[in-house]
């Protein structure tokens, strides 16, 4: 049976009956192909993309641009799975009007079911801006990579009784502007479990524990094929990376040694069409 592309409504009534939303980030046409036969709900093209596929420190050095072309490698391969994109550093911290035209930019050129946002009360004005122009938004609090300067770094948040509680605010209110889901980032799971039972959106838990409507993860990440740093959440699903590097090195032997192309991955040619290819290049004074 083909597999059924979910939307917005699709997420909400999977909350209500207690189903597990699933959710994954990738950046490319080739291994979106892949997520797309899987059972995998939901993609977000992530803002991760700086650091996983073009070696950055940080998520801030991506910008839109860059974005778009992830995000419509990904949509040529995923008909089958909501499509999420991820508004870059500075893309819509500016003013409603800023996000509103590169939102735009998101769904009309990137060809996202939806986008996503980082930050709560700070920005619910901005997500209410950009629901009532039809353009569904994620929201994602706790850790927020592209203000992590300001967090102390890559660190669990909500660990304390006050930003606890801004935390659930920041929830609230994103519930409030009309998000159809809330990311939930490096957060204490009591913490998650109290925001995924006050509101009535999905939320989706990453290094969140487990009482979030959903998880995300980073495909490189849960296929072993990210290795710089391995966060304290991830859960490897495979180890595709030794796999690589055991048949490079295979291949790398086999063309030195000859082995490899053999004749069965290589074209022939009948011998006497060899021969007279051979005889006539001589008598033409080719050869």
């Amino acid at each position: 049976m083909e597999k059924q592309k979910a939307n917005i409504l699709t997420f909400k009534e999977m909350k209500k009956q207690g189903k597990k939303i699933t959710m994954v980030t990738t950046y490319d046409f080739a291994m979106m192909s892949q997520v797309d036969k899987s059972d995998i709900d939901m993609i977000l093209v992530g803002d991760s993309a700086a650091n996983t596929m073009m070696g950055y420190e940080g998520t801030v050095q991506i910008d839109l641009d860059t974005m778009l072309v992830f995000c419509k490698a990904v949509a040529n391969a995923g008909k089958h799975t909501f499509l999420v994109g991820d508004m870059p550093f500075m893309t819509y911290e500016i003013s409603t009007e800023q996000a509103m035209a590169n939102a735009g930019r998101m769904i009309r050129e990137g060809r996202m079911d939806a986008i996503k946002l980082e930050g709560g009360e700070r920005i619910a004005h901005t997500v209410a801006a950009l629901v009532r122009a039809g353009i569904p938004v994620m929201g994602h609090i706790g850790l927020t990579p592209q203000s992590a300067a300001q967090l102390g770094g890559f660190k669990v948040q909500g660990k304390n009784l006050q930003d606890a509680k801004q935390i659930i605010k920041d929830a609230l209110a994103l519930e409030r502007a009309g998000v159809f889901a809330i990311v939930l980032e490096a957060i204490p799971g009591p913490v998650a479990k109290i925001i995924t039972e006050s509101v009535q959106v999905p939320t989706i838990g990453i290094g969140a524990g487990n009482n979030c409507d959903g998880q995300v993860l980073v495909i490189h990440d849960l296929l072993g094929l990210f290795d710089r740093y391995i966060p304290k959440f991830v859960k490897r699903y495979a180890n595709l990376g030794e796999d690589m590097q055991k048949a490079l090195n295979t291949y790398a032997s086999e063309v030195r040694e000859g082995a490899f192309p053999d004749k069965e991955h290589s074209f022939s040619m009948p011998q006497d069409l060899v021969e007279q290819l051979t005889a006539e290049l001589q008598e033409e004074g080719i050869l």
